[in-house]
């Protein structure tokens, strides 16, 4: 399996994409001004109380303020209040973590209003980014994450993958760990560290105690709400993930982005460090790899797969629902147990990419096609169970149901993605009337003058519908040839399949949007 990483960074927004085979698997697509992202980590303070939750409010600076149930606080929660009280308290002397006093857990089936305060200042970790009319979801255990290890200040544990199967492996790697770790600090180890040598695992260990550390020693000159410790960028994270040797290209169309991502690759493999490439060419970085259109194919309500089947798939605010139909599979069959059990098989590996795809979490129910056979059924559950193997978000799936129904929970920690694949008409604004489509290209070139000759802008990119593009280079004496000798020699037509068919951007030689939009006038 060939494995290859596609970011494309725009003026207000990163898409970042991973293929498998040419086949889209991940998409994640997020605002640059959003910085509610999961692992950051603030300084919070308590608001609200709500004993019949047992949970509290907590202000850390977003629109909505942010949940903190009793159970997310943590069994180490008062050690890591008396922690950061010698802090203020003292804050040139420094306490390491690893020689304060570890004080007695707080009760499992507590009282929220026993250990917090309104105006209690906390330090807190998004656990789930705000998702629909909900704020952020905190938890007091604070983490730091790495490519091998995680660790976790005020405890004292050491915890191995279980994907990590070799008994042998998971005593090797425990015993590196407690051979090198400090007191008062708990470690997980990932899946990825197998195999892998001390200086390695010591290595990030050390750099992880110093971000840690860093971290908790600001807090004395920060003042509630306010963010602690960001969370690395969003790809660098993904890559911490899911980085491994099958990764034969990573693509970037932003110079610094290019350079952090380079810088990191480098750190950690060195050996794989040129396979991050800069990608400069003038056709939209993901129109290049297909990715656009995949997108447009695979996120909207209806879904094609295998053999004409189709999967229809709806979101409510509890729940996601997915059915699977046959389309023109059954007509004419004669076995019709053998053709359902085929549809619903080739089903379960595209559910298992979608869920990935779209980040869909919570509760989820799939309707499959209806199988008489108690034996399919079964073959059916242990196939979805190998399909979601590698899906990193932890999930739980039930058997089938007699009517063919499968419910499975899988972890939500952002809002689900949602693409609309569906275009609006630019030309009339949904009023259903245009103006002639014969004198669009006047009007573009209108709009080439108006920049040119008013606004004195003479590198101009104008991104147009693939259609449009091939018409107005179509021939030697061609539109663009005669726009670019009348208006300036700088500007360049250039297809982008995001756009809608008389749909139109203009962008500086900087690739900053020139707003060039007609105003909705249509009557």
């Amino acid at each position: 399996m060939v494995s290859e990483l596609v970011v494309d960074v725009r003026s207000k927004e990163i898409s970042i994409a991973v293929l498998e085979d040419k086949s889209l698997v991940e998409f994640q697509k997020e605002p640059r001004s959003d910085s509610f992202a999961v692992g950051n980590i603030y300084l919070g303070r308590v608001k609200k109380l709500l004993p019949g939750l047992n949970a509290a409010f907590v202000d850390v600076g977003c629109k909505k303020e942010a949940f903190l149930h009793y159970q997310d606080l943590g069994s180490t929660f008062n050690t890591q209040q008396k922690y950061l009280k010698q802090l203020k308290d003292d804050p040139k002397k420094r306490p390491s973590v690893s020689k304060i006093q570890i004080l007695p857990e707080i009760e499992k089936e507590g009282s929220i209003g026993n250990v917090l305060t309104v105006g209690l200042d906390v330090l807190v970790q998004i656990a789930k980014e705000p998702i629909s009319t909900k704020g952020p979801r905190l938890t007091a255990e604070l983490s730091f994450a790495g490519r091998f290890l995680v660790v976790m200040p005020f405890s004292d544990k050491i915890s191995v993958s279980t994907k990590i199967k070799s008994n042998e492996e998971r005593a090797r790697l425990r015993q590196l760990i407690q051979s090198v770790k400090p007191k008062n600090i708990s470690v997980i180890v990932r899946t990825s560290a197998e195999g892998k040598r001390v200086a390695e695992l010591d290595g990030e260990l050390k750099s992880l105690l110093k971000r840690m550390e860093d971290t908790l020693f600001k807090m004395p000159k920060l003042k509630a709400p306010v963010i602690a410790y960001e969370e690395t960028a969003r790809i660098v994270a993904l890559l911490r993930d899911i980085f491994n040797a099958s990764f034969q290209h990573i693509y970037i169309n932003d110079q610094e982005v290019y350079r952090s991502v380079y810088e990191y690759v480098n750190l950690i493999a060195p050996e794989q460090k040129n396979i991050v490439k800069l990608y400069s060419d003038e056709l939209p970085i993901f129109d290049k790899f297909g990715i656009t259109k995949q997108i447009k194919s695979l996120l909207g309500r209806t879904v094609t797969y295998k053999g004409g089947a189709y999967l229809i798939i709806e979101h409510t605010e509890a729940m996601h629902v997915i059915d699977v139909n046959s389309g023109n599979r059954m007509k004419g069959s004669t076995e019709q147990e053998k053709t359902a059990f085929e549809v619903n098989l080739a089903a379960a590996d595209e559910i298992a990419r979608q869920l990935r795809l779209r980040d869909m979490g919570g509760i989820i129910v799939v309707d499959f096609i209806d199988m008489a056979e108690a034996s399919n059924r079964q073959q059916l559950y242990e196939h979805m169970n190998k399909a979601m193997s590698n899906d990193r978000a932890k999930h739980n799936i039930l058997p089938l149901s007699k009517f063919c129904l499968m419910q499975l929970t899988r972890q939500r920690v952002r809002p689900i993605l949602d693409i609309q694949t569906s275009e609006s008409c630019p030309s009339c604004f949904g009023t259903g009337v245009v103006k002639s489509s014969i004198l669009f290209t006047d009007s573009l070139e209108e709009k080439i003058d108006c920049l040119v000759n008013v606004h004195n802008v003479k590198k101009i990119t104008l991104h147009v519908h693939p259609y449009v593009a091939a018409y107005i280079n179509k021939g030697i004496w061609s539109l663009g040839l005669q726009w670019r000798m009348k208006y300036s020699a700088g500007m360049k037509i250039i297809p982008d399949q995001s756009l809608a068919f008389l749909e139109y951007k203009f962008y500086d030689w900087e690739k900053n949007e020139l707003d060039m939009k007609e105003e909705k006038e249509m009557k």
